[in-house]
């Protein structure tokens, strides 16, 4: 009697996914690696107009403080299709990654750009699609900017922050960075300079090139190599 009556709470669950997440329902299995998806614009202390497709940063964290938290979860895997973002919210998202006890894995399918390359190398390893790009670029500030000394030094604070942690969390070193970012000759619409796939194995910036069943197949190796250091 008990499941009848829970019955249409289900079927309304399950419309309510559909409608809000196009989410259908898949086979029961309960995994122990957490997907996390960041996809289209990196939202943060400012909020996007309502036709562009965001991930807020403020929903993000609370996944992370659960991952970190429940002994159910052995591995994060975060997928990537980002156009960047907001700076300060991608690196608060990228040190919350890195500093996981659990295994974490990155995968950058279709983009990684601007910001999204430090969230990208916070994991433990990170994979880069085929045919995924990535777009390394200054950083820029939009709207109104008010020309005096301390914008300008602001904005060099703000590049150093993401250059050193790019750095200290992937093998690229510092200056072919600070190359890519200002490589005239490559930029593209003058965007930045755009790393496709093995390009961004090549230079550090990505571990691998590879695909989903490549990054759980790693997920596991660092599983099982976790709990040997247990």
């Amino acid at each position: 009697m008990e499941t009848k009556s829970n019955e249409p709470e289900a079927q309304e669950q399950r419309v309510e996914n559909i409608k809000e997440l196009g989410q259908m329902e898949i086979p029961g299995f309960k995994s122990d690696i957490h997907c996390l998806s960041i996809a289209g614009q990196i939202e943060g202390h400012m909020v996007l107009p309502p036709q562009n497709k965001t991930t807020k940063y403020e929903h993000i964290i609370p996944q992370l403080v659960a991952v970190e938290e429940n002994p159910q979860i052995k591995g994060l895997l975060v997928i990537l299709n980002t156009v960047g973002g907001d700076v300060e919210a991608g690196l608060a998202l990228s040190e919350m990654i890195a500093s996981l006890s659990k295994p974490t894995v990155s995968i950058v399918l279709g983009g990684g750009h601007s910001i999204g390359a430090s969230i990208a190398v916070s994991a433990d390893y990170s994979l880069i699609a085929p045919s995924a790009t990535m777009t390394i670029h200054p950083i820029r500030l939009t709207g109104l900017v008010i020309s005096v000394p301390q914008t300008y030094e602001y904005l060099d604070k703000m590049q150093d922050r993401v250059v050193k942690f790019v750095v200290e969390h992937s093998k690229i070193k510092e200056q072919t960075f600070r190359d890519l970012m200002f490589r005239t000759g490559d930029l593209a619409r003058d965007i930045g300079t755009v790393l496709v796939g093995k390009d961004a194995v090549d230079c550090g910036l990505i571990d691998e090139v590879g695909g989903i069943k490549d990054a759980i197949v790693k997920m596991n190796h660092l599983k099982e190599k976790g709990g040997l250091l247990q």
